[in-house]
């Protein structure tokens, strides 16, 4: 079996090197037309450069997973200032897409935790549909519309987690069929447990990514190993390999928070689970270090009996 590790959007190993460039409505306000215009062009171009960069720096020290910023074009779906930000950037969209295709890497976005579909206000919904119809677009400008996926979490309970739940059930399907086909969705670590996302993926019939370090700050009453034959079958048919999420806890008070790397100790329960499932699988690390995060505990992992290093950043058992 295969285990590939990717990274968080920016390349720290690489200088100046910030996908994420933006600017506020604030100081967008503060412009004339032209500046404004100027401003904005400024930024997303860098944005997409930046995110090439990195892209070929994954190419050549062999890291084919990567999560771009979802920041990648600064006010893009604020409703004031709302722009055409393909037209003027498509042949680097289309440039990102192609160098995607043509070294076969797994890219996927990961919308903010505002980006939910349990409020009860229209608005937040509204705004929800907004935001994964920005990130769909510029997947579709790539050409990777039908490969890419876009990640969230369930929401917020709101003081009743199955009222909670059946509004995700009503207002998810608002989305238009084709951007939720390549909707994920992922357990938290403080609300939503990996068996209650695993179950609205399976009515949904969307992929399941399981973040082991939210499950391990928010277990549930279940095993997660009992889990795993469910939730690579929510996998099954998209060609895709499952994906699942792993980073450390950051301290002991500060337990939900990423740590810097990800200790291979606390990892190697979730890579035995995984080894006794015997299925190849993709690794988001997401830890502050980020490429570097993920390199680290690569090289620690090819130390382990039965573990061999075939790139940067796999490791085959």
């Amino acid at each position: 079996m295969l285990l590939r590790f990717g990274y968080v959007s920016t390349a720290l190993s690489l200088w100046e090197a910030s996908p994420s460039r933006t600017l506020t409505f604030t100081n967008w306000r503060k412009l004339d037309k032209d500046s404004r215009k100027e401003k904005l062009y400024h930024l997303t171009e860098q944005n997409l450069a930046n995110t090439l960069r990195a892209l070929h720096y994954n190419i050549a020290h062999g890291i084919d997973l990567y999560r771009m910023s979802s920041s990648l074009v600064p006010l893009a779906t604020h409703p004031e200032v709302k722009w055409d930000f393909v037209t003027p950037f498509r042949h680097l969209f289309e440039e990102i897409g192609a160098l995607v295709k043509k070294h076969e890497l797994r890219v996927s976005f990961h919308p903010n935790q505002f980006t939910l579909f349990t409020s009860y206000q229209d608005h937040v919904t509204d705004n929800a549909i907004t935001d994964m119809t920005y990130h769909y677009d510029m997947l579709e400008a790539m050409g990777l519309h039908k490969e890419a996926t876009i990640n969230i979490h369930v929401g917020g309970a709101y003081g009743n987690r199955q009222a909670a739940i059946e509004r995700f059930n009503q207002n998810f399907i608002k989305l238009e069929e084709n951007i939720r086909r390549q909707t994920t969705l992922e357990n938290d670590d403080k609300t939503y447990t990996a068996e209650e996302t695993l179950g609205i993926c399976e009515k949904h019939g969307i992929p399941f990514v399981f973040d082991f370090h939210h499950h391990w700050a928010n277990p549930g009453e279940g095993a997660y190993q009992d889990l795993l034959p469910r939730i690579f079958a929510t996998w099954e048919g998209t060609g895709k390999r499952p994906k699942f999420h792993l980073s450390s806890p950051k301290s002991e008070k500060l337990f939900r928070a990423h740590a810097e790397f990800v200790e291979k100790d606390f990892a190697m329960e979730f890579i035995n689970a995984l080894k006794a499932n015997g299925k190849s699988a993709d690794i988001m690390i997401e830890a502050k270090a980020k490429d570097k995060a993920a390199l680290k505990l690569v090289e620690a992992l090819a130390k382990v009996r039965g573990f061999k290093r075939v790139k940067g950043a796999a490791i085959e058992i």
